[in-house]
């Protein structure tokens, strides 16, 4: 018995019809026919009553079209995981990550490990916010996501029971300015109450933005900020802040060099300055063949890593 007598068989069932039927399989009549007929004999019963018009089935045959049914679909349902089994076994993990990183971390990150071949940073995910991250993992849009991760306590309303991290390194967020003539910042911290400094921030939503209000609610240290535009790209805050529209807190590895440069200058002391860590996450029950060699491969460097210090 083949599956595809089986498809046959449902398809008559639906038009009632034998022409309409072979039609719609791209066979010949008689060949259609002829597989019906070879259909009935491997299973021993009278499936199609010929005597009426249209045709209909017998109680024999209304019982194998469940049967057939329930067959076809388990085959479809089969095929198409084993398809998707393939296409993951054969792909590179994907990775989300912001901009910034992407650009300052990444790539060094994936040479250093030898991991260009398995690893392919996923583009649509730049502009994300660490919701966004937290659910394309979930859904196996990406089987990797890294961000920034304040450190100490925070409230954050996330569910991230589902997900497992790796600390990849630490990054430190400084206030920076465009400096005047002088060589100082137009725009130095804290500011006062009457005239607020104006502040080129993050998305309101985002993690960076949570990891600020926090530190300065730890270090009660006064900041009188006006937020004059808010942005998930790290890229257009330092560029705005490079334009003298204000200060704002960026990545130092993304700003090392404007520094040195005295393109920018810091717009506050040590103080004020905010630690991160880099986090690598992923699921813990994540199905892509790459992932646990991938992971193990990046924990024993890490393991190398502190035990050399």
């Amino acid at each position: 018995m083949e599956l595809r007598w089986l498809e046959d068989f449902i398809v008559l069932a639906e038009t009632r019809h034998f022409s309409r039927a072979a039609e719609q399989q791209n066979v010949t009549q008689p060949t259609f026919s002829r597989r019906i007929k070879l259909l009935e004999e491997a299973m021993d019963a009278t499936l199609v009553n010929r005597q009426t018009m249209p045709l209909s089935l017998t109680p024999a045959g209304e019982e194998f079209l469940t049967l057939c049914k329930q067959i076809t679909e388990r085959v479809r349902v089969t095929r198409e995981r084993l398809q998707h089994l393939h296409h993951d076994a054969t792909r590179r993990l994907r990775l989300a990550a912001p901009q910034s990183l992407l650009t300052h971390f990444v790539p060094g990150w994936l040479e250093q490990h030898a991991l260009h071949a398995r690893i392919e940073p996923y583009l649509r995910a730049t502009s994300w916010l660490i919701g966004d991250y937290v659910e394309a993992l979930e859904r196996g849009e990406v089987d990797l996501a890294l961000c920034y991760w304040p450190e100490g306590r925070m409230a954050l309303d996330l569910d991230l029971s589902g997900l497992r991290y790796l600390t990849l390194g630490e990054e430190l967020l400084v206030p920076v300015s465009a400096a005047n003539a002088a060589g100082m910042p137009r725009f130095a911290l804290p500011g006062d109450k009457r005239r607020p400094l104006p502040h080129i921030a993050y998305h309101a939503s985002g993690l960076i933005a949570a990891a600020l209000r926090a530190h300065w609610d730890r270090s009660r240290q006064e900041v009188h900020l006006s937020t004059l535009n808010e942005s998930v790209q790290t890229s257009n805050i330092r560029e705005l802040v490079l334009q003298g529209y204000g200060l704002g807190w960026l990545p130092f590895r993304t700003v090392r060099q404007a520094l040195a440069q005295g393109e920018l200058t810091r717009a506050g002391d040590r103080r004020w300055d905010v630690p991160l860590s880099i986090r690598l996450y992923f699921r813990h029950d994540g199905r892509h063949p790459a992932l646990h060699d991938t992971l193990a491969q990046l924990q024993e460097g890490l393991d190398d890593l502190h035990r050399s210090r």
